[in-house]
């Protein structure tokens, strides 16, 4: 699901131009998966508009933007000439969680018929069944099977039963909000705030992009509490600023807005590639924020002020390019950033990894690193592809730092409650830095005094700011839901945080010097691998009408197994299984035939006479394994009938090169099987 919204206040825009931004918009986060999309605007023709009161028309479509674009432009009561000095518009796409893709259950949601409040969400509303119940009770009718039409009639409930008449849309939303448990980002519109704007987020991304060519009032935007039925400005030392019974005079103290009363637009969005094109100033809302646009001017609210909170939120400027997240040659973001990565792993070692002398920095442990030596264990807590990031790195953290290392999925690591102490030290990997369950579990982790490290690719996200200090990878803007140059990048960055922890070791700088050494080649042998692609795109085809696969290997390369079966599931629907060899005789053997695909990855490492006793087991059940091996390995070449020949590298940084075959793999497997490889849904972390 993603969210976009875009408010042109005293910049002329005609309803076409309006439709257009929120369109591209909606296209620019067409990667993230959708099955539905829909966007509300102020309705009315040019003569109505002048005589009548305000209105809002929702237009709603299944399939992709396109076909919502196609839609719009055969409303035949839409005048797309009409032009507005103020107006807000908000536009969605969703993916179905609660009811089935339709118009009906697509977004915006509204609160009733007359369109009187209409809200765009993403997440989930856990409590929405007890809500919903409430309100049907009190004679709300409800039209669809989303938890999102709860929001929009808890509104209009709160409205209808509101005690004065000059209750606020902000105070109406921060009503709400307490209401709802579970995660969500939302934009709300209604016909009692014309030109108003309010937003909040617990637990799923949303920023605002400002656009203005005047100076604005402010670079940081103060925080406005409720506290003891008084408004609340604090400085930035945390001291009372300014405080009053109603709401503050909107100044330069309260809120942003261009100097003079000119001209202003704001955008709200679910990720900052759909705002990037128009604008690279942005504010990153935190976790129970509450934004209002006003009159051309932004405020944030909070409800209650707890310790920690920073008193203000700064205009950020994006370091993101357009020309970074578009597809350029490639026929999808995904295969872009396959090839991306010679590139992308030098980034993450730019600046940090001295090959002439063997040393490695991170700036953003410098301070930490004595504490984290000190530590008793390190646990490393991610899902999906962040989690075998952590898997693939655990054998070599453990032998460099001499220490336990746990690593743990975000969501099972939460259900247990599992024990934290405050000697320990907790990692959260995380691409996005929004995923909602390693969020949840460092905070977990948080309250207990344990240490944080974030290894994120978002500057700005959650988890690189709520952690005490971390990692950025540098990897790039990672469009395609299917992650691959992340992966390769936490799995180095990881290993330069293992090769830090020992740098003062004597007896362990044969070791370090020999990986530092491993990581200087890497880039051009993974240009080589690359170079696979049309013998991989040959395998695909022979697999792609097959049913499941089998992917087999111990070691290092056992993250690498459940990483490319998860690329596999994720992108081509089919089954797949990353199974540790050593298991084999335990309960997968049972499945391999002649008919069933395997493949095996087997490197010349201390696992590889164990790895050449699986093999054997397999070929013995009738199997025809398709062996990923070194080049170089001419007794496994010899006796495999089909192989992937890959670089050599060190035992530690194999299991990058690895896993870029069965990247490749899964890209093919999904084109021959007729998918879009661009709307895939399944990295949940932001949206849900």
């Amino acid at each position: 699901m993603c969210i976009f919204a875009y408010l042109n206040y005293h910049v002329p825009r005609t309803r076409r131009e309006i439709l257009e931004v929120l369109i591209k918009g909606l296209r620019r986060l067409e990667y993230r998966g959708y099955d539905s999309a829909g966007v509300g605007i102020d309705g009315g023709n040019s003569k109505e508009w002048e005589t009548n009161s305000k209105s809002i028309h929702l237009i709603k479509q299944t399939g992709k933007v396109k076909a919502l674009d196609e839609e719009i432009h055969r409303q035949q009561d839409v005048d797309l000439d009409v032009e507005f000095d103020v107006h807000l518009g908000i536009a969605h796409t969703r993916w179905a969680t609660h009811g089935v893709p339709s118009p009906v259950n697509s977004h915006p949601q509204r609160s009733d018929k007359n369109n009187e409040f209409i809200v765009i969400h993403n997440g989930i509303i856990t409590n929405y069944k007890d809500l919903k119940k409430f309100l049907e009770s009190k004679g709300y009718e409800f039209e669809s099977e989303t938890d999102t039409e709860t929001i929009a009639k808890l509104v209009k409930y709160i409205y209808d039963n509101r005690e004065s008449d000059d209750i606020t849309f902000t105070t109406l939303v921060e009503q709400v909000t307490q209401q709802l448990e579970g995660a969500f980002a939302l934009v709300l519109k209604s016909v009692h705030y014309p030109g108003e704007a309010v937003g909040s987020r617990r637990g799923g991304p949303l920023l605002i992009g400002v656009r203005s060519d005047h100076k604005l009032s402010t670079d940081h935007i103060p925080i406005l509490y409720l506290i003891n039925n008084v408004i609340c400005v604090f400085d930035i030392a945390g001291k009372d600023k300014k405080s009053c019974n109603t709401l503050p005079r909107m100044d330069e103290d309260t809120c942003l807005f261009p100097v003079d009363e000119k001209a202003v637009e704001y955008y709200f969005a679910s990720d900052a590639s759909a705002v990037i094109e128009h604008t690279n100033r942005v504010i990153f809302l935190e976790d129970d924020d509450i934004a209002a646009v006003r009159d051309g001017r932004l405020s944030i609210h909070r409800i209650k002020r707890t310790a920690g909170d920073h008193p203000a939120r700064a205009i950020q400027t994006l370091q993101m390019e357009l020309q970074q997240i578009m597809k350029g040659n490639f026929s999808s973001f995904m295969q872009k950033e396959i090839f991306e990565q010679p590139e992308s792993v030098v980034n993450t070692m730019r600046g940090r990894v001295n090959f002439e002398n063997n040393t490695v920095i991170l700036g953003g442990l410098k301070d930490h690193i004595k504490e984290i030596q000190r530590c008793r264990r390190l646990i490393m807590i991610a899902c999906g592809t962040s989690y075998h990031a952590g898997v693939a790195t655990r054998q070599v953290l453990e032998e460099l730092t001499e220490l336990p290392v746990m690593v743990e999925l975000a969501s099972d690591f939460l259900d247990r409650n599992t024990p934290v102490f405050r000697d320990d030290v907790c990692f959260f990997i995380s691409q996005s830095g929004e995923t909602a369950d390693s969020l949840l579990a460092l905070r977990y982790c948080k309250g207990r005094g344990a240490l944080t490290v974030g290894i994120t690719n978002t500057v700005g996200s959650s988890i690189s700011r709520e952690t005490d200090c971390g990692v950025h990878i540098n990897a790039g803007p990672e469009i395609g839901v299917a992650s691959t140059k992340a992966y390769t990048s936490q799995f180095v960055a990881l290993i330069m945080f293992a090769l830090l922890m020992c740098d003062d070791r004597i007896s362990m700088q044969p070791r370090r010097r020999e990986i530092i050494q491993g990581l200087k080649v890497l880039p051009d042998l993974i240009k080589e691998v690359l170079s696979l692609d049309e013998e991989i795109q040959k395998l695909a085809a022979e697999l792609y009408q097959q049913k499941s696969v089998l992917i087999m290997g111990r070691g290092y390369h056992y993250a690498t197994c459940l990483e490319g079966a998860l690329k596999i599931k994720e992108i081509t629907y089919m089954h797949s299984e990353g199974i540790l060899a050593g298991e084999l005789k335990h309960g997968p053997l049972a499945l391999v035939d002649k008919l069933m695909p395997v493949i095996m990855i087997i490197m010349r490492d201390h696992t590889y006479t164990k790895c050449q006793n699986a093999l054997q087991q397999v070929v013995a059940r009738q199997g025809r394994p398709i062996v990923i091996c070194d080049k170089d390995d001419y007794e496994t070449i010899k006796n495999s009938s089909r192989t992937i020949k890959v670089p050599h590298s060190v035992d530690c940084l194999q299991g990058i090169l690895s896993v870029i075959p069965l990247q490749l793999l899964s890209f093919h497997l999904a084109v021959l099987r007729g998918f879009d490889v661009s709307l895939f849904s399944t990295r949940l972390h932001l949206t849900f």
